[in-house]
């Protein structure tokens, strides 16, 4: 007998190459508030405590938690083993829409929205290359 079915997802890390340039283009274009970081003046017990982060932030998104652990070594490939894309929810195209003309602004490259058939999708690539995508459901 199978455990019992998850009801969401709780988090997902993503692993990075350089924490800087990724806290700036993830605070950039989502704006997610910090759910976890390690304090510059944090003391040991609160080191250990947070070693978990290994230099890095976990984001509050919704109900769940998006984590930067930086300690990539190569570059990201959706066709190896492992992830292939990160989605998150919008409630609108509209708001894909927007989306497009603010990554336009920010000279982040992007394949515009797309019709799916089930609703529509806008994808994008982070700093490391990490397949990123908008979806909004057809209402």
């Amino acid at each position: 007998m199978p455990i019992t079915p998850p009801s969401a997802y709780a988090h997902v890390r993503l692993t990075v190459t350089d924490i800087v340039r990724s806290r700036a283009f993830y605070d950039e274009v989502f704006g997610l508030p910090v759910a976890f970081e390690l304090p510059t003046d944090a003391d040991d017990a609160t080191k250990e405590q947070l070693s978990f982060l290994f230099g890095g932030v976990i984001y509050q998104l919704g109900n769940s938690l998006l984590g930067l652990r930086p300690v990539a070594r190569d570059s990201f490939d959706e066709d190896r083993v492992g992830l292939d894309h990160v989605s998150f929810q919008m409630r609108s195209k509209d708001e894909l829409d927007g989306a497009a003309t603010f990554l336009d602004d920010h000279g982040t490259d992007h394949g515009g929205v797309k019709d799916i058939g089930a609703g529509y999708i806008l994808e994008f690539r982070d700093p490391d290359g990490i397949a990123l995508e908008l979806f909004a459901p057809k209402t």
